[in-house]
């Protein structure tokens, strides 16, 4: 199973819409978004995806009533959180959250196989004991956007950058 691992999109549509493209393209399962959607908008583009998305609440938490109303029912793909999610998939028990910080406090403690955090927009991927911590990086494009693609089999990583290539319609 291969899950797909978003963070800060910041309203940048179009590079959430080649990040779903993508992910639709390349075997991609699940999608775990790790805050800073920011506007209802988007949730259309994550909706455009062929299977389940997971989704956190960010510092920039835009129309939180409509976000997390919307989820579940007028986007029934979509499961909203609110601050702190986990999951059981491909084999894997996965939390995810906005900070690193309490990302790192997660994965201190074992209970988890894959901890996923964004916030600061720096790319990371480190072993923390039998954990694996994940930030995923940016979609807003202030510097090279991108995400994560996690193979649940091998707990390997791969980083997709967004460039002009993937920005189809």
């Amino acid at each position: 199973m291969r899950i797909a691992i978003l963070s800060d999109t910041h309203d940048q549509i179009v590079n959430l819409r080649a990040a779903v493209i993508y992910c639709n393209a390349y075997n991609v399962s699940m999608i775990i978004h790790c805050g800073d959607l920011i506007s209802p908008f988007m949730l259309e583009e994550l909706a455009r995806f062929g299977g389940a998305v997971h989704l956190v609440y960010g510092n920039n938490v835009g129309d939180q009533h409509l976000i997390s109303q919307s989820c579940g029912t007028r986007f029934p793909s979509i499961t909203h959180h609110g601050n702190l999610g986990a999951v059981e998939a491909g084999g894997l028990k996965i939390a995810f959250t906005h900070y690193p910080q309490m990302a790192r406090g997660l994965a201190s403690q074992g209970m988890f196989d894959v901890v996923c955090c964004g916030h600061n927009h720096r790319y990371q991927v480190e072993k923390i004991g039998d954990s694996l911590l994940v930030n995923p990086g940016q979609l807003l494009g202030e510097v090279q956007p991108s995400f994560c693609v996690l193979e649940c089999a091998s707990k390997k990583v791969e980083r997709v950058e967004v460039g002009e290539a993937f920005k189809l319609d």
